[in-house]
């Protein structure tokens, strides 16, 4: 089978910090190369990868200020499009502009969405009739769109190692915006008399000058940014627990599933994937409240922290995903056949 993943260009794949779609995409095709199938990767011409790389864009947009994204993600997808005859299967991970386009492909095409850009997109997934689409939660899941699969992400366990004696501190791992709950992360830290460690890029950037910058001391509250995933490893293996108070029905959220694989467990708010993602009582805790979160920590440093990270390597290994893909490939040719 001869299998397009068309890549988003936000940043290389794999990323060298912030970049979820890029890493779970890059992973997928490190998985298919590995067990024979002829992979082509559409990518930012940076990327690294074992399948064949193509592509226009020189770099990550979101890294160049002079880079229009808008611009060089059209330029990204008609390339592809063009190619399209070359491969069996063309899976998106590109939100989507590529649906745009639905009939114009010439090989199936099969979108995962990575959670909705907004509600406008809707229209375009529910004109693309031609065209299949996948989604990572039954949580993110749409009325009147026909899905395909759902399929969970994968993380690279070997990046990701156990750690069974953690220090004492919290961590808070995510894009600094409102959604992710960030200073709500702060306050149940306080309250649970904990240090907490911050990672990830500012997207508000009022929201960090407002309701985080004043908090951070460097010693109670720290803030280090966006990190690498050695780094990342690093300090989520080293924490106690993983706090995700979000403020959104998130799709999935890979850095609870991170945590997980490393033997921390996650205090997370019940809400979006939150409920197919946490295994209650094993990989964390679920609750609706800073006063109920501020329990759940003592709680959850109970855990015993080696069948946590065994059970998220069972749900959640980079395998187990390609796995579910080459099944999601295998239905789509299916139904393609006369």
């Amino acid at each position: 089978m001869r299998v397009a993943l068309l890549g988003p260009v936000a940043w290389r794949t794999p990323p060298y910090h912030y970049g979820p779609w890029e890493q779970v995409t890059g992973l997928l095709a490190e998985g298919l190369v590995a067990r024979g199938v002829d992979v082509t990767l559409f990518a930012t011409l940076d990327s690294v990868s074992s399948a064949a790389l193509d592509g226009v864009c020189p770099r990550g947009y979101a890294d160049d200020p002079v880079m229009d994204g808008r611009v060089w993600e059209a330029m990204h997808v008609s390339h592809a499009l063009a190619r399209s005859g070359d491969f069996d299967v063309v899976h998106s991970h590109l939100d989507w502009l590529p649906l745009a386009f639905a009939g114009h492909w010439r090989s199936p095409l099969l979108t995962t969405v990575h959670g909705f850009s907004g509600a406008g997109s809707l229209p375009v997934y529910a004109s693309a009739r031609s065209s299949y689409v996948s989604t990572i939660s039954d949580a993110d899941r749409r009325a009147g769109l026909d899905y395909l699969a759902t399929v969970y992400h994968g993380v690279d366990l070997t990046g990701l190692p156990f750690t069974r004696d953690p220090g004492p501190g919290l961590v808070v791992f995510g894009r600094i915006h409102p959604d992710k709950g960030i200073r709500t992360a702060i306050e149940i830290a306080r309250r649970a008399g904990r240090p907490l460690t911050i990672c990830g890029v500012v997207q508000d950037e009022r929201y960090f000058a407002e309701q985080v910058a004043p908090h951070v001391d460097g010693d109670q509250v720290v803030f280090l940014g966006s990190v690498g995933p050695r780094r990342r490893a690093e300090i989520l293996g080293s924490s106690t627990a993983l706090l995700h108070p979000i403020a959104f029905d998130e799709p999935f959220g890979l850095s609870v599933v991170e945590a997980m694989v490393c033997g921390t467990p996650v205090v997370a708010y019940r809400r979006g994937s939150m409920l197919e993602v946490v295994d209650e009582g094993v990989t964390g805790r679920l609750v609706t409240t800073v006063d109920q979160a501020v329990a759940a920590v003592t709680e959850v440093a109970a855990l015993d922290r080696a069948d946590c990270r065994k059970r998220a390597c069972q749900r959640f290994g980079a395998d187990r995903m390609v796995t579910d893909y080459q099944a999601v490939y295998d239905e789509l040719t299916r139904r393609q056949r006369p």
